[in-house]
């Protein structure tokens, strides 16, 4: 009997780029908080070098958990693990709220540790929330996971600094447009491997491009370490402090919920539906990565997002491909020459390849909703209110503004928002009453035969 997609092993050469491809498609996401973090509490160049390369390793761990697994450990499905950028803004809070900027990291490592063991011992009492994702609900979460995640693609191709003069100049633009094109170009007059590493031979094309440009920054390359290694505590022993226990214990939950919609959106596009029991062995796996990635002074790991818009345009859904790709993570983070490599590619190259990616993720849950039995009125309200609530965040970005800053986490990511509007509005149209269920129309907006006769 031959294996699932899943479980199947490529090639050497075809594992290795298929796996490149994806580190290339998460680099910016994994260092971005690190970046943030770092320049608020106002590190050194090197340190600065060094907390990057600790969240790349710990990346790597945190990926190996979710692929390869152990015990009731890992989803086992073609997941990349990496820093949450939800856990950015409170961490910021807290760098802020420290006198001693030397305690911060510390402190946040702390925070980690205890959310993470938490998030560990609920992990099986949270995958029960299973039953409450039908197909209109795990269809409208993985449709605004992907446009949750486009204007992430819009902000590259427009460049690295928002605050620079050139940001969003027509060279940025051009260079993502020509990435794009290339990436689509290859997908459409290309086949078998080559179509399949389309995005990563976009990326090095659109790199190319970019260096008549000025562009491209080689120095990088030319400034990093050929060895490095993350020191366990290297910034201090972890310190415990209420306030930030229970702050980064909201992302925790936030993250775990996340998680969990993009599990049950992977296992619709590889053919292996999440079932409680994967959901709660991958919980498992991120939380447990998380509290094991402060002791390489790492942040908390959370799934990636815009992994699963690869895995959906290449088809190529076995998840040693993507264990590869944290091999490659681990390599980076113990070898910050090498990390540095990918650093190279100009932010609006990544644009140009991340309009495909995360659009692919959008299209997948749109298949997921046609699925949905959209022919009935209460499931044509529960998308058409999940999907507006979900995209508050992205259009109207200071909504919340007048809200606690605790509450902003959450009502801040509109995949949360959107998940428990859709999972409530589930539970009240096709759980409660169902006595009323013969009288569901075709379409909202228009009257069916009952109504139409009554009059």
């Amino acid at each position: 009997m031959a294996a699932h997609p899943v479980d199947e092993k490529l090639p050497a050469l075809k594992m290795a780029t298929s796996g490149l491809q994806h580190v290339a498609a998460m680099y910016a996401g994994v260092v971005a908080p690190p970046l943030i973090v770092g320049a608020a509490i106002g590190l050194s160049a090197a340190d600065l070098t060094f907390l990057t390369g600790a969240c790349l390793f710990t990346a790597g761990l945190a990926t190996f958990l979710q692929t390869l697994g152990f015990w009731k450990i890992g989803a086992r499905l073609p997941f990349v693990n990496g820093v949450t950028f939800a856990g950015v803004a409170p961490m910021t809070a807290i760098v802020v709220a420290t006198e001693d900027k030397s305690d911060a990291l510390p402190i946040i490592f702390g925070a980690v540790i205890v959310a993470g063991l938490l998030g560990f011992l609920a992990a099986p009492f949270f995958s029960k929330a299973i039953r409450f994702f039908p197909p209109v609900v795990t269809g409208s979460v993985i449709t605004l996971i992907g446009v949750s995640l486009l204007p992430v693609a819009f902000g590259w191709a427009q460049g690295p600094d928002p605050r620079a003069d050139d940001y969003g100049s027509t060279t940025y633009l051009t260079l993502a447009g020509t990435t794009l094109l290339i990436v689509l170009l290859l997908r459409r007059f290309t086949r078998g491997f080559v179509k399949q590493i389309a995005v990563l031979l976009g990326l090095i094309a659109g790199t190319l491009v970019a260096i008549p440009f000025g562009v491209t920054d080689f120095g990088p390359v030319a400034d990093a370490d050929v060895v490095g290694f993350p020191t366990p505590f290297h910034f201090g022993a972890p310190q415990f402090q209420l306030a930030a226990i229970l702050s980064l214990c909201v992302v925790m939950v936030v993250s775990m919920t996340e998680s969990t919609a993009d599990m049950l959106a992977l296992g619709e596009i590889v053919e292996r539906p999440a079932d409680e029991r994967t959901i709660a062995a991958g919980l498992r796996a991120d939380t447990l990565g998380s509290a094991i990635s402060p002791l390489f002074n790492g942040f908390m790991c959370s799934a990636f997002a815009q992994n699963i818009g690869l895995v959906a345009m290449t088809r190529i859904r076995s998840r040693y491909v993507v264990a590869t790709g944290g091999g490659f993570l681990v390599l980076m983070g113990l070898c910050p020459m090498a990390a540095s490599l990918i650093a190279v590619v100009p932010r609006p190259v990544l644009g140009g390849a991340g309009v495909v990616l995360f659009g692919s993720v959008a299209a997948s849950g749109i298949q997921t909703l046609v699925r949905a039995g959209l022919d009935k009125d209460n499931n044509v309200l529960i998308v058409a209110v999940s999907l507006a609530v979900g995209i508050v965040p992205i259009t109207a970005p200071e909504f919340y503004h007048a809200f606690p800053e605790t509450a902003k986490i959450v009502l801040d990511s509109g995949i949360s928002t959107g998940c428990v509007t859709a999972v409530v509005l589930n539970l009240l149209f096709n759980h409660l009453g169902r006595g009323r269920e013969a009288q569901d129309v075709t379409h909202p907006m228009e009257a069916g035969e009952e109504i139409a006769a009554a009059h």
